[in-house]
């Protein structure tokens, strides 16, 4: 199976992963900037499928990162996978982004049998998710996603970027300290959640908080 992962829950990111591949992995990019998703996300797919040698027939589906995140970073990702999916008649699956990290985390020398996740969700806050490891099994989903002081989550280590920002508050895993969700490890849970009998979400996005923007009220017509 061929999969078109994408997330913008924090930077821009997308991968192709297949289990024919070695290590699942096709081909890639990301961003480093948190503000830039809508300008940057459909050229770096285009050069990256470009550069594989991918069209989007060969694809067999698409799994997009639903957040928690802001919401215009969400809306692009989410908006991209949809109109792609729908151009080329291809299922399309959701994802929790922090599911990215927690995978990371599962594969590294620092997975410990339980421990948060957190990324940055701005005013002072994150989104958090608490998961749990067993030998050979995905990471598993405890509790949330959240958002939250950081001061206020359990006392567990954390791993990404929102706990390397608040690494007094909590016990930040300093080799994690700047992650974010990318679409790579986004698209290996997915591929290995499928191969399983699994199943993913939608892609309703995870907003968390009510948007700043506000509708206006009817004008009073002047007398």
């Amino acid at each position: 199976m061929l999969i078109l992962a994408i997330d913008t829950s924090a930077v821009a990111s997308a991968a192709l992963v297949s289990d024919d591949a070695p290590e699942a992995v096709v081909a890639s990019f990301s961003t480093e900037d948190t503000r830039s998703h809508a300008e940057v996300l459909a050229p770096g797919i285009h050069e990256m499928l470009a550069s594989a040698g991918v069209t989007g027939q060969a694809i067999d589906a698409l799994v997009v990162g639903v957040g928690p995140g802001p919401f215009t970073g969400l809306r692009s990702g989410i908006a991209t996978a949809r109109t792609l999916a729908f151009v080329w008649g291809k299922p399309l699956h959701g994802l929790m982004s922090l599911d990215a990290v927690a995978l990371e985390v599962a594969e590294s020398t620092s997975a410990v049998p339980e421990f948060l996740v957190v990324t940055d969700a701005r005013r002072k806050e994150v989104y958090w998710a608490r998961y749990s490891l067993s030998d050979g099994q995905l990471p598993l989903l405890e509790d949330g996603p959240h958002v939250g002081f950081a001061a206020d989550l359990p006392e567990l280590p954390a791993f990404g970027a929102g706990a390397g920002l608040y690494a007094g508050a909590l016990k930040a895993d300093p080799d994690f300290a700047q992650e974010q969700p990318d679409a790579l490890y986004l698209g290996q849970f997915a591929l290995a959640r499928l191969a399983a009998g699994g199943t993913l979400l939608d892609t309703t996005p995870l907003y968390l908080r009510e948007s700043d923007a506000q509708v206006p009220g009817p004008r009073k017509r002047a007398l």
